[in-house]
């Protein structure tokens, strides 16, 4: 009982080249807007683990306080045990960096950081043939006028 996938790999790679087409032609105002920052946290070379239990108390209680206001919406540790990977609420990696700074271990110079603004997969939109864009801004423009 076999079937031909060839209708559905032919309309998969029609989508696909559709999303790849839109994804190059998005001009700067079309840029998706930053919804959050992902940061990557690791212990700098040479950095032993007792330098940084010594300050993880104090880690701990900046953090939780952060994550229970919403700021750190989610928050893991990396499969390697080398650090902690974090989503924050934040509208740019500015606003990232100067939270990341204000925690103990930062603040200790211990940490190794890397910040990268994320937001929505604004190509997925050429599934919906851009019709929801249309709409939001139709939205905006009715919210703006209240």
């Amino acid at each position: 009982m076999e079937q031909s996938n060839t209708p559905v790999t032919a309309a998969t790679s029609k989508t696909v080249r559709a999303v790849v087409d839109v994804a190059h032609s998005q001009s700067p105002s079309n840029e998706p807007k930053t919804t959050g920052v992902l940061v990557l946290l690791t212990a700098k070379p040479g950095v032993t683990r007792e330098q940084v239990m010594k300050v993880m108390p104090a880690e701990i209680r900046a953090t939780v306080r952060l994550y229970l206001d919403g700021t750190i919406r989610q928050w893991y540790s990396r499969g390697d045990g080398k650090g902690v990977v974090l989503i924050l609420d934040c509208k740019d990696a500015a606003e990232a960096h100067a939270l990341i700074d204000g925690l103990p271990l930062s603040a200790e110079n211990l940490m190794d950081r890397e910040f990268i603004p994320i937001g929505p997969l604004m190509p997925l939109g050429a599934l919906l043939g851009g019709a929801p864009q249309q709409k939001q801004a139709t939205n905006d423009a009715d919210i703006s006028r209240r």
